[in-house]
Order: C-alpha cells, then sequence, then structure tokens
C-alpha cells in the first residue's frame, strides 16, 4: 500500500487523472520488495477468475455506486477466509504466433471448474479463438487447496466469456 498503491493513486489525483473502474495493479515479489509489471483497467479473464469468486457483496450494486460516485455508502465484502486460484491451458505458441479452430471438449466432471475465455462457435462445436483458452478456477480454505483444485478442474460453474 505504501509503496505502489497510494503512491499511484496521488500521482494520479495530482495530475488530475480521476478514474473509476477497476483499476489491476499487475505485481511481482522480487528480493527488493514488490514490483509493478502492468497497470490494467480491464477486468480481465485471469484476473476475474480469481477475484469474483471471493466476492460476497453484490457486483451490480457496486459498479453502479462506482459510476454515481457512492462508492462510500456500498459494503464491498470479499470472503477472507477462502482462496482462489486459476490455472490457464494456452494455445500452443501463444502470446506470439497459435493456431485457431481446434475443438473444445470439457469433460462433465470438470465443467463446473472451467470457463471458456478465447473460444467460439463454429458449427454447434466450441473451439479454440483465442491464446488463453481455459481458465479452470477454484476456491478453497488456502491457496495450495485452491491450486490442488483448480489443477484437478473442480468447483465454480461455467462461465463463458
Amino acid at each position: 500500500m505504501q509503496t505502489i498503491f497510494l503512491p499511484t493513486m496521488a500521482a494520479m489525483n495530482a495530475e488530475g487523472r480521476t478514474f473509476k473502474g477497476c483499476l489491476y495493479f499487475g505485481l511481482m515479489l522480487t528480493p527488493k520488495g514488490p514490483k509493478v509489471i502492468e497497470y490494467n483497467c480491464r477486468f480481465g479473464d485471469p484476473e476475474t477468475q480469481v477475484v469474483l469468486p471471493l466476492l460476497e457483496s453484490d457486483l451490480l450494486t457496486i459498479m453502479q455506486a462506482v459510476t454515481e460516485e457512492r462508492l462510500a455508502e456500498v459494503e464491498v465484502k470479499f470472503a477472507t477466509d477462502r482462496a482462489a486460484a486459476c490455472v490457464i491451458m494456452a494455445s500452443e505458441g501463444y502470446p506470439a504466433h497459435y493456431e485457431k479452430g481446434y475443438p473444445i471438449t470439457i469433460p462433465a466432471d470438470v465443467a463446473d471448474g472451467v470457463y471458456v475465455a478465447g473460444a467460439a462457435l463454429k458449427d454447434g462445436q466450441v473451439v479454440t479463438a483465442g491464446g488463453r483458452v481455459l481458465g479452470v478456477s477454484a476456491v478453497a480454505d488456502d491457496l495450495p487447496a485452491a491450486l490442488e483444485a483448480a489443477l484437478e478442474g473442480r468447483q465454480l460453474r461455467p462461465l463463458f466469456l
């Protein structure tokens, strides 16, 4: 908070760049402390897939409050006693050149934990259409358990983006 988040907000305010929305801080922990990899103002697939399952408040209510500049009136609550993990399956060659159009078949026993992001529907078949194709997310009591569950492909419900 002291070295990245608050200085970023102070700099944006000093430049008169007010912001409404979700500002994502891509950080990497290094031996010298956290470092900023990127700032992102979209709520992208992997970020969404681990943040939203822990959100206990109503997302629409939060978004409306942000738009109407009354967020201070709304309780934004996350599950603090749980952890979420997301494992991404990417097309071969991603992020550079990758082929598209490969069929995606998701077994019924793991479909509840699969988010299909980089896909399209072609002749009734779901096919690859992007680089990050599948995100398998899970929520558990701690991060190792959530990661294990995501790797096993279980939990959550499908969300087709």
